[in-house]
């Protein structure tokens, strides 16, 4: 959205799509919001809009307390751009600035840190200090009203240098001192009080240490072990179940545990992160588990109030310092700052993916927590039992087992002996060396090629692994290869959403689980077949039930993310609400 009048109809109908993707302050208060704010809505010569949070703080405007908009999911854009400023956004956001400094990310990035300033600036109107800031200001409010941690040690897990800037942020940010914001939280004291005590070097939880959720719409019986309560926002439907479900079906034993029944699920697993370690968990949204099926053709249905939420997670950290990297890890895993209205209106006018999409709004493409540890899996390959035999022998074990997690899943480092079989010791290697590097600002396309090279791995895992370790929502569309077939019946005009593309088509159960690309001859609504190049999964019939003759791993490459038993989940899948069995989609790259 580039026009201002545009901007302006959004914040007018509190437009909560466009979360994110911009934000507006008011010259008369000296506040910003985001569009969906539900305050008066000003008049439009007193607005003015910005690309960021940061742009807006750097002009002077601080965070609306109604409606805090530094919260919002990101704009799914930087995930789909791959060029600087969209690198150095995930980057930044990964928490390398407070690392490394504005020199460290302009070598990762490989420009000079003047090139990164000026690129930066120029399209979100803060450098990529302001926007560290603005990242490190909201670490700090989490901790100030989730924490009973002393102010002087808050600040410094916040990321700030000393408590000098820390208080001047805040004041200027939030127009309130650090004590002001503690006591707005309400009830936090109780909680903080239990937060800390499971803070820094906590063991395993206890069943009377839970707290009942204090936020509104919360379940207010679910309890969980203590830690840093947090909400992970995300704009439009969320198919919560399927995503769930894709995770369950991959949990690695020892590093990852489902608790609860469908519907109730909490997803909890260790995080190897740059200070210490950590247990996330998060929960399932409570709910209908089943929607209503819309009329055809409504694709964004905005009247079923489908138009943002969160996820309800607690993170408990041996370091503080590694908070926003790891709630940044955990979104891009659950895929929060995806614009689902975006894919829609995009893969919505597909023949084949349109009732796809209408069926199951807010499908997500799952990420990864550790895009390295995803790489080991992939090219391991095998049900997660294999990942979990090497978990216990090379792993860290916890301090403490907390449930069903005991160990951290083991560092590429500690997986190039010679004891490691191949092709895991070779790719452990090209990642502990730098050879190969699957960060947030990774270049994609060069990542790719890069691992594709490797023996072992070759060019289905490695599109596997851009599309999830990588972030990438643009895998498997292949400009120009449905040329014949119009310029709306292909994987060509699917971009960049292929990524969706390809979960929507596994859930539906249309195609064949672990490939990355559809082969001729694969029927649409219409009969006419879908062209080359189109992304699927791999190692299971086509729909018309014939195999695909070259299907399997070609020479030297892994299983990756194939599913052998995938062809046998069959019909009753496609309503997991008539069944304690998970759907075929769930089992599509089962391994990894």
């Amino acid at each position: 959205m580039r026009d201002d009048e545009a901007r302006y109809e959004a914040v007018t109908s509190r437009d909560a799509r466009f979360d994110g993707e911009f934000f507006f302050a008011v010259v008369t208060t000296g506040i910003y919001c985001r569009p969906s704010c539900p305050a008066v809505t000003p008049k439009r010569v007193n607005v003015r809009f910005f690309p960021s949070a940061a742009a807006a703080q750097a002009a002077g405007f601080r965070a609306c307390r109604r409606c805090r908009p530094d919260a919002v999911p990101g704009s799914a854009e930087w995930n789909v751009r791959a060029d600087l400023v969209g690198r150095a956004v995930r980057l930044i956001g990964d928490g390398v600035v407070d690392r490394e400094g504005v020199g460290g990310l302009a070598r990762r990035l490989g420009y000079s840190p003047r090139q990164v300033q000026r690129q930066l600036t120029a399209e979100l109107g803060a450098g990529p200090v302001a926007l560290a800031r603005a990242r490190r200001a909201h670490t700090a409010r989490v901790l100030l009203q989730t924490t009973a941690l002393p102010v002087t040690e808050l600040a410094f897990a916040a990321g700030f240098a000393s408590i000098r800037q820390f208080n001047d942020t805040i004041r200027e940010i939030y127009a309130g001192t650090p004590s002001e914001l503690r006591a707005a939280a309400g009830n936090g004291g109780a909680v903080a009080r239990r937060t800390t005590a499971a803070a820094p070097g906590a063991g395993a939880g206890r069943p009377g240490d839970g707290f009942a959720d204090r936020s509104a719409g919360g379940s207010a019986d679910r309890s969980a072990p203590a830690g840093i309560p947090l909400r992970l926002a995300y704009r439009g439907p969320y198919a919560a179940a399927e995503i769930f479900d894709f995770l369950q079906l991959r949990a690695v034993p020892g590093v990852e545990e489902i608790r609860g029944t469908r519907g109730e699920r909490t997803y909890r697993r260790t995080l190897r992160l740059t200070h210490g370690s950590g247990i996330a968990e998060v929960d399932e949204p409570a709910g209908p588990r089943r929607r209503r099926r819309p009329p055809a053709g409504l694709v964004c249905p905005a009247a079923r109030g489908t138009d943002g939420g969160w996820l309800e997670c607690r993170l408990r950290l041996t370091d503080l310092r590694d908070l926003s990297t790891a709630v940044q890890r955990l979104r891009r895993l659950f895929d929060l700052d995806a614009d689902p209205y975006a894919v829609a209106e995009r893969l919505g006018a597909d023949p084949l993916l349109g009732p796809l999409v209408a069926e199951r709004p807010g499908l997500r493409s799952p990420g990864a927590a550790d895009p390295e540890e995803l790489a080991v899996r992939t090219v391991l390959g095998g049900p997660p039992e294999h990942a979990a035999a090497l978990v216990r022998k090379y792993g860290k074990p916890l301090d403490a087992a907390d449930g069903g997690l005991t160990h951290l899943f083991p560092a590429p480092g500690n997986l190039t002996g010679a004891e490691v079989a191949e092709p895991v010791r070779t790719l452990c290697t090209a990642l502990a060396d730098g050879t190969v590097t699957l960060d947030a600002g990774a270049d994609r396309g060069a990542t790719e090629r890069a691992l594709a090279a490797l023996p072992g791995v070759g060019p289905r895992a490695a599109a596997y692994l851009r599309m999830r370790a990588l972030g990438d929502p643009d895998v498997g569309t292949t400009p120009g290869s449905d040329q014949e077939q119009g310029a709306m019946a292909g994987p060509a005009a699917w971009r960049p959403w292929g990524a969706y593309a390809l979960h929507h088509l596994w859930r539906a159960g249309l195609l064949p689980a672990g490939e990355m690309s559809i082969p001729n001859g694969t029927p649409r609504p219409n009969g006419t077949p879908i062209p080359d190049g189109t992304p699927i999964p791999d190692g299971t019939p086509i729909p018309n039930g014939t195999p695909r003759p070259d299907e399997g791993p070609g020479a030297g490459e892994p299983s990756g993310p194939r599913e052998p038993s995938a062809s046998a989940e069959m019909p009753g899948a496609e309503n997991p609400s008539s069944s304690a069995e998970p759907p075929t989609y769930a089992t599509a790259g089962r391994a990894v």
